[in-house]
């Protein structure tokens, strides 16, 4: 029986994988490679992240985008101080700035939502509290411990990503509580697809439209997962009720509520190291003591989760990219590296293992380091990877 279970969970995996492109290239403008899930890639090479950020240099009239987002403030803003914006916050540099700048610059009174990390850092928790004492009412959801542990367990076995759960969570809450006090209005940060690389059919929506939630978002069925854990033996008969933390509300009840999601990146210039400023001189945010993350150069965001780490490891094994990777591309974009430069860090960094936490991970997951390696290597694909001398080794590097 126990055999059985393992062969099922082996049979498992993130359908990101199976639709992967089986040649590797990488964009002659940044450092991305075309194994990001949804990247296009056009005739010169250049990829769909890098398209997007020239036409945000030079095809939209910021000063209109501007005008519209103030229309939309006026739209949902209370007259009597009541909270009128959900802002999805963990502290750090990103919804720091978007909190502030919509109650400083826009007369808004949003109330802030975090949906608890795995484990907390200190840093991350410090962060969050200085956030909070800068002015801002705040709400804290935490799942119930003994379920998230078992779910992602789950998330990190059978799809390689330890996240998948939080994630759900991360982008329900806000919606609950939004729900929940009567507010209409729900300001996330950027879109990712235009801004990291994917699909391009959001690229001038201001907001994800409610029916491609799942597909974009998430990599499995919530129903499922639920079916799963207890077929699997990661709970004892789990109900769909112990997993209404990850649940986002009704569609049909959100729409009858009039609620909107929009990305504050929509409508304003989304330069994640000017968010970096902004918030260390407006929320006290503090990037981290310890200086560069692993995995990478930079030193100031994903601070919050000591786990965290871990999904930019998986990323680096299941896709052949990182955590560098995806910070110097960005940067590449927003003009503060050059290729010559982003290419030196990604092949200095990327994939560097999480040590530092590595223990933190297996304990909170309660599993061993072998169920760990089995792991990795159950998400390797074979045109990333290759085995030479006894060591695993990209086929293809970004040069």
């Amino acid at each position: 029986m126990e055999d059985q279970i393992e062969k099922r969970k082996l049979e498992i995996t993130d359908r990101q994988v199976l639709e992967l492109p089986q040649d590797v290239r990488f964009c002659t403008r940044c450092v991305m490679s075309n194994q990001r899930p949804r990247i296009t890639f056009d005739e010169h090479g250049v990829c769909s992240a890098c398209r997007y950020a020239e036409y945000k240099q030079s095809k939209i009239d910021w000063d209109a985008r501007r005008r519209e987002f103030i229309a939309l403030c006026d739209r949902f803003r209370s007259k009597d101080g009541s909270y009128d914006v959900v802002v999805p916050c963990s502290g750090g540099k990103d919804s720091s700035t978007i909190a502030h700048r919509l109650k400083a610059e826009y007369g808004m009174h949003p109330l802030s939502v975090t949906f608890s990390p795995p484990v907390y850092s200190d840093i991350g928790w410090k962060n969050l509290r200085r956030f909070i004492d800068a002015g801002f009412d705040h709400v804290l959801v935490s799942p119930r411990g003994d379920v998230n542990r078992a779910l992602t367990r789950l998330s990190f076995e059978l799809y390689g990503d330890h996240n998948e759960i939080f994630d759900r969570g991360q982008m329900s809450a806000p919606f609950r509580v939004a729900a929940q006090h009567g507010i209409r209005l729900v300001m996330y940060g950027e879109n990712g697809e235009a801004e990291y690389g994917g699909s391009s059919n959001y690229n001038e929506c201001p907001g994800l439209p409610w029916d491609a939630f799942e597909k974009v978002y998430y990599s499995e069925n919530l129903d499922k997962i639920c079916s799963l854990a207890n077929e699997l033996g990661y709970t004892k008969s789990l109900t769909l009720n112990d997993m209404s933390s990850y649940r986002l509300p009704p569609i049909e009840d959100l729409r009858k509520l009039g609620l909107e999601m929009h990305w504050f990146g929509y409508y304003h210039h989304w330069i994640p190291q000017e968010n970096y400023y902004y918030a260390a001189k407006n929320t006290g945010f503090h990037a981290s003591p310890e200086g560069r993350m692993e995995g990478t150069y930079s030193k100031y965001a994903q601070l919050d989760d000591l786990t965290d780490a871990f999904l930019y490891y998986m990323m680096f094994i299941k896709y052949g990219f990182g955590r560098c990777t995806s910070d110097a591309a960005h940067e590449i974009r927003d003009g503060h590296l050059t290729r010559e430069e982003g290419v030196a860090l990604v092949r200095k960094y990327d994939g560097e293992f999480p040590e530092k936490t590595f223990h933190v991970f297996l304990d909170y997951l309660q599993i061993d380091e072998g169920t760990f390696w089995r792991t990795v290597d159950k998400f390797r694909q074979k045109h990333i990877w290759t085995r030479q001398d006894g060591e695993w080794r990209l086929r293809a590097q970004v040069s």
